[in-house]
């Protein structure tokens, strides 16, 4: 085995924090943790040398449809006649 392939295999996983502090983060822990090009990220610190990444989710995501009936009990559709008054 080549010293090349043997860097490459001791690598995989890792990354180095560049001059302007960035970081490359590996393709397959993205895809592994459902990342996608685009999401947002919340970076935490979780103790010395550790960081939490946590993909950013629509705020309201977690309550659209928590409230069977809210719509209904709003009764959304009066409220917009009444705006067109």
């Amino acid at each position: 085995m080549s010293s090349e392939v043997k860097d490459r295999e001791r690598r995989r996983g890792r990354t180095r924090v560049s001059s302007k502090h960035q970081i490359t983060l590996p393709v397959a822990a993205l895809a592994e943790a459902h990342i996608d090009v685009g999401d947002e990220i919340v970076v935490e610190v979780t103790g010395d040398g550790r960081l939490s990444l946590t993909r950013e989710r629509n705020r309201f995501e977690k309550w659209i449809g928590s409230n069977p009936g809210l719509s209904a009990a709003a009764d959304l559709e009066s409220l917009r006649d009444e705006w067109e008054r």
